[in-house]
């Protein structure tokens, strides 16, 4: 077994209880801003939409499998691997989308329909992937999670908060439009800080073994947005349409990755180290490609 394979961030459960509720504040955050119309998009642009949630859904855990043969990580980097592409999408997307200058609406829409479908694609790709993974037998006993157990927690931490959001959203919108704001930051900032104290106990492992998961992350990362776009393209789509799909597969949610991995991997170290250097990298990616092709000037072909 490789020594980053032994690793584990724990919790205590009264701090995995707390780090639950945070991610629940958090989706909670993202439901205020989710309405019906975003889930009407799918039928009034299908083909868009079936092309972004093709890339993310499939061609994202087909990709990481591919690199997880080639370049042959440890186990739990390659779990990581696999759970990071199997999460829904990051809600940072649209803002990074906009920026852009790429179709919000199509990023508003493909972050809500992965969200809500992560209830049962998230344990799906994931056990698929799992079982793809050379080696995999080794390390049988320590990745025996059904997907199952994985929707349980998932229920609660994405579903229930997703509908009592956009319940309180369409029943209260003046009270809503008033909290969505200070809601959206405090749970951010809240989320943040607890995984940078958990982090901060492991620093002399992470320092260790930083150097492998950097690269690991950015290649994976800088493939996923190359392979959203240029299959947008291969469909003929929109630059506009081929930018929010892009950015749609390459941030990932992996927020929810860090709490399944604490909650049912024993906070196993690369799988964690993979989960929360993606969920920094990414933000960084993005937003520079964001920038960068917010100052070009569009070619609607």
């Amino acid at each position: 077994m490789d020594t980053l394979d032994a690793i584990q961030i724990n919790f205590k459960p009264e701090q995995l209880a707390l780090l639950n509720a945070c991610l629940a504040f958090l989706m909670f955050g993202v439901a205020l801003d989710l309405k019906t119309t975003h889930f009407e998009y799918v039928w009034q642009h299908p083909k868009a939409s079936l092309v972004g949630l093709t890339s993310q859904l499939i061609l994202l855990p087909a990709l990481t499998l591919g690199l997880i043969y080639a370049l042959q990580p440890p186990m739990s980097v390659a779990l990581g691997m696999a759970l990071v592409a199997a999460c829904p999408g990051g809600n940072v997307s649209n803002f990074a989308v906009h920026l852009s200058k790429g179709n919000t609406a199509l990023s508003v829409t493909l972050t809500s329909v992965s969200t809500i479908a992560a209830i049962i694609t998230t344990p799906v790709i994931f056990s698929i992937v799992v079982k793809f993974l050379p080696g995999a037998d080794a390390l049988a006993k320590d990745i025996a999670v059904s997907p199952g157990q994985m929707l349980g927690s998932i229920v609660q931490l994405i579903l229930i908060p997703l509908l009592v959001g956009m319940a309180l959203a369409y029943r209260f919108p003046q009270f809503t439009d008033r909290i969505r704001r200070p809601v959206r930051i405090l749970s951010l900032v809240v989320f943040i800080a607890f995984i940078i104290v958990a982090i901060a106990a492991n620093l002399e492992n992470i320092y260790q073994h930083l150097s492998l998961v950097f690269f690991i992350v950015l290649i994976h990362n800088g493939l996923a947005l190359l392979t959203g776009y240029n299959f947008a393209r291969l469909f003929r789509l929109p630059v506009t349409d081929a930018r929010a799909i892009s950015l749609e597969t390459g941030i990932q949610n992996s927020g929810l990755g860090l709490i399944l991995i604490f909650n049912y991997f024993d906070g196993m170290g690369g799988m964690a180290m993979i989960a929360a250097w993606w969920g920094v990298w990414h933000l960084v990616s993005a937003f520079a490609l964001a920038m960068w092709w917010g100052k070009e000037d569009l070619k609607m072909s």
